[in-house]
């Protein structure tokens, strides 16, 4: 089986209530934390690069209530956060992507520094091989390309890079992450159809997805077929319905003493199968049959709306999708973090004063994990 990791260590500062972090990630990682613990704020630092690329520096920060709500709040009042991310690419090669935003004195904001460099790794020889960068600092531009793109200091440079080939695939890479807190709801509502490419973030293109998966990926709809069965007894599968110019699912369901599977269109589905199906939508998608793959997928708890004893289901999964993406999870379910985790895939999440904390657990923590485990078990 080959690795599926894309981000191999994540290194933050101050953004929103994470002073400083510094972790590794592996296929499939836990962030696990009580409420407000900031288990969110570590998933939406990576969302809001794959938000900047995809849509722009300026909509990420807005959408985030401005650069004064992302970067951290103290009395040492930081006017800078940044991040950076270490990655490998399906093609083996190796590399990092790094920037610092900073707060204008008379409002507004500017790229600070960013760069992204590749290497490889020689396969006889412990050498590493230059291969191309670029680095940006004090609005000077370096690169190892002959002609680099020129710059713009409201946006980040790895978007004008991407015209580029050397950094295309770090570009699509880091685009093409997806985050998830889905909502019912959305899910429940008539949709218009779309090109089903990525899932949006609530579900709420969930039909086009599902639909350019039957048509581009017959095995990945049986499994995610499969899986709900075993979530939610009585369901055999999914369809998309068309409903004048939009679109909605239609689930297939045994119901005692009839011979045929009845039909419900999801707006008669409840929270928890609309909730599971998104789940699994998100894990297994296939980026309509064309194009680069989604590499990452965070999904804040899962758990949420589905009953206890889904959480084995929930839990092989995730270790199922993880195979192929990277998997990365917030959660505080003692049925989802079962003992058969690897410890390595957790990592702690805690807050002390406001600042949020992450490391990986050492062998107190997974006695404290344990202990949280059987005492919530016993409340329960």
């Amino acid at each position: 089986m080959t690795d599926s990791t894309f981000l191999t260590r994540v290194v933050l500062k101050n953004y929103k209530s994470i002073a400083a972090c510094d972790v590794k990630l592996r296929p499939l990682t836990f962030l696990v934390g009580p409420n407000g613990a900031g288990k969110s704020n570590f998933l939406d630092a990576l969302r809001f690069v794959a938000d900047a690329l995809r849509t722009s520096l300026d909509h990420a920060l807005r959408d985030r209530g401005g650069i004064k709500e992302v970067r951290r709040r103290s009395s040492g009042h930081p006017t800078h956060f940044g991040m950076r991310l270490e990655f490998v690419l399906t093609s083996g090669l190796t590399g990092h992507y790094a920037f610092r935003i900073g707060a204008l004195t008379r409002g507004g904001y500017e790229v600070q520094s960013e760069e992204c460099a590749l290497h490889e790794r020689s396969t006889d020889r412990d050498i590493v091989f230059p291969k191309p960068y670029f680095r940006v600092h004090d609005g000077i531009v370096e690169a190892s390309a002959p002609v680099a793109p020129a710059r713009a200091p409201d946006r980040l440079y790895l978007v004008n890079a991407s015209g580029l080939a050397e950094f295309r695939p770090v570009y699509e890479a880091f685009s093409r992450m997806g985050f998830y807190s889905l909502n019912p709801e959305r899910i429940r509502d008539l949709q218009p159809p779309d090109a089903g490419e990525l899932l949006a973030r609530d579900g709420s293109n969930i039909a086009s997805v599902l639909g350019q998966m039957g048509s581009h990926d017959s095995a990945a709809t049986r499994r995610i077929e499969e899986y709900l069965s075993k979530v939610v007894p009585g369901v055999q599968g999914v369809d998309v319905k068309e409903i004048g110019p939009k679109e909605t699912l239609e689930f297939r369901q045994n119901v005692a003493g009839s011979r045929d599977a009845w039909r419900f269109i999801a707006a008669n589905m409840s929270d928890g199968t609309l909730r599971a199906l998104g789940i699994l939508v998100a894990l297994f998608q296939s980026a309509n049959g064309a194009g680069p793959r989604v590499v990452l997928v965070g999904i804040e708890e899962p758990e949420v709306a589905l009953h206890p004893a889904a959480a084995g289901v929930l839990r092989d999964s995730l270790r199922d999708a993880s195979q192929v993406r990277q998997i990365v999870v917030t959660s505080h379910s003692p049925d989802l973090l079962d003992d058969d985790l690897d410890t390595d895939s957790l990592l702690a999440v805690v807050a002390e004063g406001g600042i949020t904390k992450i490391a990986s657990l050492d062998e107190a923590g997974r006695r404290a994990r344990r202990q949280r485990r059987y005492g919530r078990r016993r409340a329960n």
